[in-house]
């Protein structure tokens, strides 16, 4: 059915010419937004903050690369952690410790991404002679979510489609070079404003005839 059918994609090509990264979807009915690819290659920028949260040690910003959708579409959610000079978190795989947990609740309209944490670093503690991999300084923590595609949700927006309510939380532990406080957790929060897609036909004097 689907044979010959052009298949969304996109190419980020530095100044040189050179293929950087490429992002293609084996589904056509899933895309990315331009919002969310500029998400994945220059967090820094492709977010539009939506909000701060009150977190113990740190510093949390909630972040989205748009705020709106339709069935298919892809966004991207993120966590900016700012920490303070000489304060880490403990990686995912770190044993022994509290490492931190991006974790975002099921929705039946989205599909949940693998969630992306940003490469850590490998720390030093002299005093117990272990080396653990922690985050430092600023970083983001991002998960894709789809909206979905099904012919059922799609009949169920109506024409003036419906809010989404996304939650989750943020688990962690923080250390710094002396003290290493209880594990806690932060609360996760973003609203996403589905709309139908158009299925209105072209003019008749721009159809193929």
């Amino acid at each position: 059915m689907q044979k010959g059918f052009a298949r969304p994609g996109y190419f980020f090509i530095d100044t040189n010419g050179i293929i950087r990264e490429k992002f293609f979807e084996a589904k056509y009915r899933e895309r990315l937004t331009g919002n969310s690819l500029i998400s994945k290659l220059f967090p820094e920028l492709g977010q539009e903050v939506i909000g701060t949260v009150a977190a113990s040690h740190l510093q949390l910003a909630l972040e989205q690369s748009d705020r709106t959708g339709v069935p298919g579409t892809r966004i991207t959610l993120a966590a900016e952690v700012r920490l303070p000079p000489d304060v880490h978190l403990y990686a995912p795989g770190t044993s022994g410790y509290k490492p931190i947990k991006f974790l975002i609740d099921p929705v039946p309209a989205l599909e949940l991404k693998p969630v992306i944490y940003p490469q850590s670093k490998i720390l030093y503690l002299p005093a117990i002679r272990e080396h653990l991999p922690v985050f430092e300084g600023t970083f983001w923590i991002i998960e894709d979510v789809k909206v979905s595609s099904g012919s059922e949700f799609a009949s169920s927006l109506g024409k003036d489609g419906k809010i989404i309510p996304i939650t989750g939380k943020l688990e962690y532990q923080a250390c710094d070079k002396t003290i290493c406080y209880m594990p806690t957790s932060a609360p996760l929060k973003w609203q996403l404003q589905v709309f139908p897609l158009d299925r209105s036909r072209a003019p008749v004097t721009i159809r193929h005839k």
